[in-house]
């Protein structure tokens, strides 16, 4: 294999990060998240988005995070609304399921959820015989690469509030998608229309970690006995302050989902002009061309990727998705090598 554009993280972390962590390895800090690099991307964080009452914490991965937040905000009977496409209904191996948990799903288009699919399940869901669905999980980027602008997410807030429920941002590839050129919110505009969501690293440059963020004053109590008692309250939480106070101190947590933008940009334009479609419209680092199954066949010989839908018998879609290192060199030879297998 030449290039894998499977995901974005098959790299292991930006230098900057890996030298900040070599610089602080043998400081004694404290544990759990009470250390002084914590402190520092915590107020960073509560800067970045307008809110010093937010709070914030660590945690290793995307689903660990789902996890943990989504089972600590509900009680037993209350379910979950999501996509179908959504990660925690399709690629977390029933991990919310696990907590005693239902997902109810809504049928959604571009793997966006809207008012009026969210309303759809409430109409099913009308007395004790069922699950009582309490909390909407929506994704920004979606999985399909889609995104909400300001006016969706507004608009679910505000339909969230009037009927009691609570909505959850999987920000895994939040950088991506704040960084797109069809996006209209900043972070602070993010955070306000959210109870809770979480900023991905491990997407976008770090070796691992995403940073948890509840907005909602009902929802904080007890979080950090949630986090421990699911493995999530590591000792040395240093390694997570480590790494966003690099991200965030500087803007480069916004130079690297740019530049992942802009290789599935240049990826997305070449293969329009080499006249094929798209499944879903290209506005992130993850991108849905449409391909003749011989093509995907000789394309799969140097270069990683899934393929992630059958059209018909002929044709499938394939997922590309690059990186804060993807490197240009790499575009260019898939870019050549579609051109000659067509």
């Amino acid at each position: 294999m030449t290039y894998n554009f499977k995901n974005d993280y098959t790299e292991g972390m930006h230098p900057s990060i890996l030298d900040a962590l070599i610089k602080t390895n043998a400081e004694q800090q404290e544990g759990y998240g009470h250390d002084l690099y914590c402190c520092k991307a915590i107020d960073i964080l509560q800067q970045k988005i307008r809110n010093p009452r937010a709070d914030i914490h660590f945690i290793s991965g995307g689903t660990q995070a789902n996890t943990v937040v989504i089972a600590s905000v509900l009680k037993p009977y209350e379910s979950v609304i999501s996509a179908g496409t959504a990660h925690i209904n399709t690629h977390e191996t029933g991990a919310i399921e696990n907590t005693g948990h239902k997902i109810n799903v809504a049928q959604s288009l571009n793997g966006k959820l809207s008012c009026k699919d969210i309303q759809a399940v409430l109409d099913l869901h009308t007395d004790e015989h069922m699950v009582k669905p309490r909390l909407v999980f929506i994704s920004n980027a979606t999985e399909t690469g889609t995104i909400y602008n300001k006016q969706d997410l507004k608009a679910l807030f505000l339909f969230c509030k009037s009927k009691g429920l609570i909505l959850y941002l999987d920000g895994a590839r939040i950088g991506s998608a704040l960084c797109s050129y069809e996006n209209d919110l900043n972070l602070a505009e993010l955070s306000e229309f959210v109870d809770l969501f979480y900023i991905g690293g491990t997407k976008n440059g770090a070796m691992a970690g995403e940073a948890v963020i509840i907005n909602n004053e009902t929802l904080k109590a007890g979080f950090r006995f949630h986090m421990k008692q699911n493995g999530a309250l590591l000792a040395k939480s240093r390694i997570f302050g480590v790494q966003f106070l690099e991200l965030f101190k500087d803007g480069l947590f916004f130079k690297l989902a740019e530049h992942a933008n802009e290789m599935a940009l240049k990826l997305s334009r070449n293969i329009a002009q080499a006249g094929f479609q798209f499944l879903y419209k290209p506005v992130t680092n993850q991108i849905f061309p449409i391909f003749e199954n011989k093509i995907i066949e000789n394309l799969n010989k140097k270069y990683g990727f899934y393929v992630w839908e059958n059209i018909d018998k002929k044709t499938s879609a394939i997922r590309l998705v690059t990186s804060w290192a993807t490197k240009e060199e790499a575009v260019d030879n898939f870019i050549k090598d579609l051109k000659y297998c067509s």
